[in-house]
């Protein structure tokens, strides 16, 4: 799998977020976007995944051949902050929902994925009663557990303690391996396995 970005902006009214970037983002390859809280990681991130149109430029996906941006979503996987759970679903529910349009990564099933988040003793309870820790462990490993080629993590250890920024780091050595991985990050403990860097910061100028 290829992204590839040419000249690619994006603003918001007549406030441009980045500008003039061009870059390629492959399998295999992990990459991480980097830049303080507001300066437009999210927003990258969601031109990336398909869900915003860049302003300027061009976005385009390839496999074997070009992939409509309409179809990108059978590609990727994402977590992030901003992304809501079924709040009355109970864990399982949830997981039995989510992958009835995802197929689980090699080796894992239902009961196997809640082994790897080790919430076992939680399984029937209802999302809206687990802390935020878990509820971030949970949208991690809905995605990091899916059998798509191309992952996607928005701020990944929000709401971690030491104990799940550890598991974060062994949930992608894992299952991040031979994908493309892309992460927005501030926290090099989220980012520091990623051999690609992107500081959001450098496309900020504006055209003349």
């Amino acid at each position: 799998m290829n992204i590839t970005l040419q000249n690619v902006g994006r603003r918001f009214n007549k406030e441009w977020i980045f500008r003039n970037l061009s870059a390629e983002f492959s399998t295999g390859n992990s990459y991480a976007i980097l830049g303080p809280n507001g300066s437009g990681k999210s927003t990258l991130l969601s031109v990336l995944t398909g869900s915003l149109s860049p302003s300027e430029g061009k976005i385009s996906f390839s496999d074997t051949k070009d992939i409509p941006v309409e179809n990108i979503y059978k590609y990727i996987s994402l977590a992030a902050p901003y992304l809501e759970l079924v709040e009355t679903f109970t864990l399982k529910e949830i997981i039995d929902f989510h992958f009835k349009f995802k197929n689980f990564a090699s080796g894992l099933d239902a009961k196997k994925l809640i082994s790897v988040l080790g919430l076992e003793k939680a399984a029937n309870k209802q999302i809206k009663y687990f802390s935020s820790g878990m509820k971030q462990r949970t949208k991690l490993a809905l995605a990091c557990c899916a059998d798509t080629p191309i992952l996607f993590l928005d701020e990944p250890t929000s709401n971690l303690d030491v104990q799940g920024i550890n598991w974060y780091r062994e949930l992608i050595e894992n299952f991040g391996k031979e994908r493309l991985t892309i992460i927005g990050s501030n926290q090099i403990q989220e980012y520091d396995f990623c051999t690609n860097h992107i500081q959001i910061s450098d496309y900020k100028q504006v055209k003349l």
